[in-house]
């Protein structure tokens, strides 16, 4: 259409064509220009709505804490100023979109105005007829009519290409810790666990957490380690699954170097049950399932009858179908607890890590858990954080870990003999309960 319309206007009257062709560049350079304004504040848009969400999720998850500090009309002011800074970023965006259309629009007029003030011109010159203005006239509108088409589509181009380009920056980062090429899948796993000279920091430059640890535990076998606060306990046991990868030295299963096999294997042999629970929104039936998405039916409640969350699930309205919703906030914490060791019932890892997994319930409730706990560690390579020192002294060796390392190592007797760290630790417990 462009073209077969350019070439009947200059059989019309080439100087005028010419006229008419000229102003093309013109509206291109234009809507270039125009675009790239468009694409900047569209991305501000999305990075504002955004922003929003990840408010909105964060003031619904904490809306209990909110409303216990009475800090509604903080949280109402935070969401407020959200969506001012949204609406900035909206007028710019719209600002610039009706810049791009009625700037198009104006070149265009312009375009219609000058071809009939030289068409005018050539008229009284005897140089074009009315008929022959007339047509090239109604030609201009097909002439242009591609330029709008296309400038309409930059427009609804640039405001799903700032959208997808967020989309694609998630899509396109590569995690830190990744498979080393010609990894190999961990099968057949025993559980035999070793620290060789392990040393690790979270960021480089800054002091190691863990300085040349060398520890082994047994298959089948449970390790408690305790200590004060900052020791790096949890830090030690989430490098065996690999969430952080270590600076020096090694980490085997049985034998087999961690980062020489697939994080994918490794992880599957790996049961994890923390004090902090994480229940996503949905049911209990697929919070349980998530410990093994293709076990049976029969699997998923033989897993919650060893975990003792049974018998409460069916008193539930919909049983294994009951809505838990958002992070099971309409559970107790025992109750969440309980799923969470039911979802590692079902995976069935070789390997178990207990990170303070009782540490945040009442004694009764602890008591419950406590006997699932044991349950589920029979037969399993075992690393248990605890702060309550009653509920590891049955481990078949303890781990006391403190700023400066490993302090003491040995069963719960041997280090009450030795008087250390750990005997301070266990008296000082016993005298806050009695």
């Amino acid at each position: 259409m462009f073209i077969g319309s350019f070439f009947i206007m200059v059989n019309i009257n080439w100087q005028l064509a010419i006229i008419a062709y000229i102003f093309v560049p013109i509206m291109v350079f234009f809507a270039m220009r125009v675009r790239l304004k468009m694409r900047q504040t569209q991305r501000e848009v999305r990075k504002r709505v955004a922003n929003i969400n990840s408010q909105l999720e964060n003031s619904l998850s904490g809306v209990r804490v909110a409303k216990a500090f009475a800090n509604e009309e903080y949280e109402k002011g935070r969401f407020q100023e959200g969506n001012r800074e949204f609406r900035v970023a909206k007028k710019a965006s719209y600002k610039y979109m009706a810049i791009f259309q009625t700037g198009l629009d104006s070149l265009g007029n312009v375009l219609n105005v000058t071809v009939l003030i030289v068409g005018g011109i050539f008229f009284v010159q005897g140089r074009m007829d009315a008929p022959d203005i007339l047509a090239f006239m109604l030609y201009i509108s097909s002439f242009m009519q591609p330029v709008r088409r296309l400038s309409n589509f930059a427009q609804q181009f640039e405001t799903g290409m700032t959208g997808f380009e967020r989309f694609t920056e998630i899509l396109d980062t590569d995690p830190d810790i990744q498979d080393r090429p010609g990894a190999l899948e961990m099968k057949k796993v025993k559980g035999d666990i070793a620290f060789e000279n392990v040393t690790f920091s979270y960021n480089e430059g800054e002091a190691k957490i863990l300085n040349h640890i060398n520890l082994a535990i047994p298959k089948g076998k449970t390790m408690a380690l305790v200590g004060p606060s900052g020791g790096g306990k949890t830090t030690l046991c989430h490098l065996i699954p690999r969430f952080y990868e270590i600076d020096g030295g090694s980490i085997t299963i049985d034998g087999h170097d961690i980062r020489d096999v697939t994080m994918r294997s490794l992880r599957r042999n790996i049961g994890l049950v923390q004090q902090d629970v994480f229940l996503f929104a949905g049911t209990v039936r697929e919070n349980i399932m998530y410990g093994r998405l293709e076990a049976s039916e029969e699997e998923m409640v033989q897993a919650a009858k060893a975990a003792d969350i049974h018998e409460f699930i069916m008193t539930l309205p919909d049983g294994y179908d009951t809505d838990i919703g958002q992070r099971g906030v309409r559970l107790s914490g025992g109750q969440k607890q309980r799923i969470s060791i039911a979802r590692v019932f079902l995976k069935n890892p070789r390997i178990l890590i207990l990170d303070e997994a009782t540490s945040a319930l009442d004694n009764e409730t602890e008591v419950k858990i406590q006997k699932a706990l044991d349950r589920l560690s029979e037969g399993r390579t075992c690393l248990v954080i605890a702060h309550r020192l009653s509920t590891i002294k049955n481990a078949d060796s303890i781990v006391v870990m403190t700023a400066n390392g490993i302090e003491e190592t040995g069963s719960h007797e041997e280090l009450l003999a030795k008087g250390g760290v750990y005997a301070r630790l266990y008296r000082a417990q016993f005298k806050e309960i009695s």
